[in-house]
């Protein structure tokens, strides 16, 4: 595969790499964790708590790359275009715009 160098060419292949429902729904599961630790963290001014956010998100994530996707994470080639797109797949799931996004990636209803 040829290296990606925009985000806008990054996102459609982010997506495929995240063609089943259930690797996004662990996505949206330690990405909901993540926010929940970094928010009781600062709430509570326990700021040496905040690693576990990365923790917590990227265990959920790796954990469903390598058991139900068996792809390899895009975190370890792309690290921030990934982090961002983890949160807006999220936003996006949040919205009811998933479905309109895997469409224009090519992925299926199946997958």
């Amino acid at each position: 595969m040829r290296e990606i160098t925009t985000y806008a060419e990054f996102w459609p292949y982010y997506l495929r790499e995240h063609s089943k429902p259930a690797t996004r729904g662990w996505h949206y599961v330690g990405a909901l964790i993540g926010l929940g630790v970094a928010v009781w963290a600062i709430a509570s001014a326990n700021y040496i708590f905040l690693p576990l956010m990365f923790v917590s998100g990227y265990f959920f994530a790796w954990v469903s790359h390598g058991l139900i996707e068996k792809n390899k994470p895009a975190t370890f080639t792309y690290p921030l275009w990934s982090l961002i797109s983890d949160f807006k797949m999220l936003f996006c799931f949040l919205t009811g715009q998933m479905g309109k996004e895997l469409r224009k990636a090519g992925v299926t209803a199946n997958a």
